[in-house]
């Protein structure tokens, strides 16, 4: 997966290897916080936050809605958000990719305005996730939309691969590994489709 530019790329490398004097194969490897799917601690946006293993993991489970904004602007803004925001879950995420970009790095993903943030969080929204790498674009130094997201206390998911699942309600399980003292940790985000 494209790497932040100027981050620290995934490697990996054997420290043991299977064979005649060692009966397993241990790897080790190495890759930024953010790297992935990773959801953010506050920490990594807010002075005096909390790093990733005291994140209340309540947030990352539960109800949610996958929201499609393939087909709007440059930024999502609050009139993008309103025709989904009729009694949604506490969880929302927003598809932006037609294909989710692999292979190579994307400077003009879709950003998230603060004020959109605001209105989630007033319609009960606690968890906003992007399939872009970052809510605020990538030449940004205020991260407004991450500010929001402080102020309003909510937990962030980004660089999730939503290019299949449609549109709709799912029941979504994302916990983040609780990595000491860490400003993100990865995440394997899975969408289950709601008991009806």
């Amino acid at each position: 997966m494209p790497i932040w530019p100027g981050d620290t790329p995934f490697e990996q490398s054997p420290v043991w290897t299977m064979g005649p004097d060692c009966p397993v194969n241990v790897a080790r490897f190495s890759q930024s916080a953010h790297a992935g799917t990773h959801a953010d601690a506050p920490i990594h946006y807010a002075e005096g936050g909390r790093s990733i293993e005291a994140v209340d993991i309540a947030l990352y489970i539960g109800p949610c809605r996958l929201i499609d904004l393939r087909r709007t602007g440059s930024r999502i803004e609050p009139a993008d958000l309103l025709p989904w925001l009729a009694d949604p879950p506490p969880r929302v995420l927003l598809r932006t990719y037609e294909t989710f970009p692999l292979v190579h790095w994307d400077s003009d993903f879709k950003s998230v305005a603060a004020e959109s943030i605001a209105l989630l969080s007033d319609h009960g929204v606690r968890l906003i996730g992007v399939d872009t790498a970052s809510l605020d674009p990538e030449s940004s130094k205020s991260m407004a939309a991450h500010s929001m997201v402080a102020a309003r206390r909510m937990a962030i998911l980004e660089g999730l691969m939503l290019s299949e699942p449609p549109a709709g309600d799912y029941e979504l399980i994302a916990l983040p590994l609780p990595l000491v003292g860490l400003d993100a940790a990865p995440v394997r985000a899975v969408l289950r489709e709601l008991d009806t």
